[in-house]
């Protein structure tokens, strides 16, 4: 039986780090943003979407960096020495200091992030019948690193303010770039870029290659819609849970519960598709990525139920925000790390990063969007914002279903 490479390990660890430094700051911004510089909730909503956009934006120029100019390895170094800068910058609680350091993290995002999935990819060259369960694995660290960050994040908030919990992330960030630059041996293999003249480079012709890069542009709606719902998580969610919910929960901790869905709940989904796969009944790709879609719009309908129920005046019990997290973790197992091994799997070998970094593009226009869509938490009911969300899951889920065919067929010849 083959094994995992060890890199995938270092690579687990590497991401980890990197998640806690950013969920950290995630679980805290819009709070910060509102209660210590005294944004508006529209205004908090429009800086919180441009810089999830930024974010995940960049990492398209990344992608090609690496890919023409840095390599990985260098790529991910300065990415991540950006985002401890970063860190650090912001905080220092003034305004200037403020949009400096989100500029210093979204560019270090844009280096390290579609790089380090590239590379779990380039790990199983040798074993591609692994890939799945690597990826899968892999998104462990990142969720791992996302349940304990705002758990921790605010208890440092509470008890020293602002300013050292933001500063705190910058030592999740020298941690991984110590595990990544320490134990860099165990990815010299995957961190070679493909060669232009290799057999896997040349192996894929011209129409096979747009047709693989359409094929991926209809995933990238699919995680568009996705992104622009989850990502209120960190928005609309902690507005919520701190105004209209009934808990001694700090109102940013409320995002370690889907984290904490992910970690336990993708072990037991990893063994029932395994038995699926057994019996030929296992969903595609692209079914499991639109169930993704239909998980989040369950998971809002709840919300706006509660909110029905009471939450969109007065306060109600936290059950209906923990109940929606688990929900919505269910559906991120389903899209994300299935996403991303697509990616690889379909992307042409010279443009792999570029697609990496495309990948990464429909997250930020899904965290755009959220913030977007978000300037209207205070001119609606609660349940009309949770509720008009869940619709629009499912308006844009219905058409894209029809495509899966398409999608299936350039599944099948990329692994032919």
């Amino acid at each position: 039986m083959r094994k995992h490479p060890k890199g995938l390990y270092v690579l687990f660890f590497t991401e980890l780090w990197e998640r806690y430094s950013f969920y950290s700051m995630m679980a805290i911004l819009s709070l910060y943003m509102n209660e210590s510089l005294h944004f508006d909730v529209a205004h908090v909503g429009r800086i919180y979407g441009l810089y999830t956009a930024g974010v995940y934006f960049l990492p398209l120029f990344g992608g090609l960096l690496a890919d023409r100019v840095l390599g990985f390895n260098r790529a991910v170094i300065a990415g991540g020495v950006l985002m401890m800068f970063g860190h650090l910058v912001l905080g220092v609680e003034a305004l200037p200091f403020f949009f400096t350091g989100l500029v210093l993290l979204a560019s270090g995002s844009g280096l390290l992030k579609p790089n380090l999935s590239t590379l779990v990819g380039n790990l199983y060259r040798d074993r591609p019948e692994l890939r799945d369960q690597g990826y899968s694995i892999y998104y462990m660290g990142i969720n791992i690193g996302g349940f304990i960050s705002p758990i921790t994040v605010a208890w440092i908030r509470m008890h020293y303010g602002y300013s050292p919990a933001f500063m705190s992330a910058a030592v999740a960030m020298v941690i991984s770039l110590a595990v990544y630059i320490f134990f860099n041996r165990h990815l010299r293999d995957a961190a070679q870029n493909v060669d232009d003249t290799a057999a896997s480079a040349t192996a894929v012709s011209s129409s096979d290659a747009r047709q693989r890069v359409l094929t991926l542009l209809i995933v990238f709606v699919i995680s568009t819609v996705f992104w622009l719902a989850w990502y209120q998580i960190f928005y609309t969610f902690t507005f919520w849970a701190r105004d209209n919910v009934s808990t001694s929960i700090a109102p940013e901790q409320f995002s370690s519960f889907e984290s904490f869905g992910v970690i336990v709940f993708t072990p037991l989904i990893v063994t029932f598709w395994a038995w699926l796969m057994r019996r030929n009944l296992e969903p595609s790709t692209p079914v499991k990525m639109l169930m993704g879609l239909g998980l989040l719009a369950i998971a809002f309908s709840i919300l706006g139920t509660g909110s029905l129920a009471g939450g969109d005046t007065g306060r109600v019990t936290s059950t209906w925000l923990i109940t929606a997290n688990l929900i919505m973790a269910f559906g991120e197992i389903a899209l994300s790390p299935i996403g991303m091994s697509l990616v690889n799997r379909l992307a042409p070998p010279r443009q792999r990063g570029l697609l990496m970094g495309a990948w990464f593009v429909s997250l930020a226009t899904g965290g755009y969007l959220a913030g977007r869509i978000g300037v209207f938490w205070d001119r609606v009911p609660h349940h009309q914002f949770f509720f008009g969300v869940a619709a629009t899951l499912v308006i844009v889920g219905l058409p894209l279903s029809f495509l899966t065919p398409q999608i299936k067929r350039t599944i099948a010849r990329a692994e032919a």
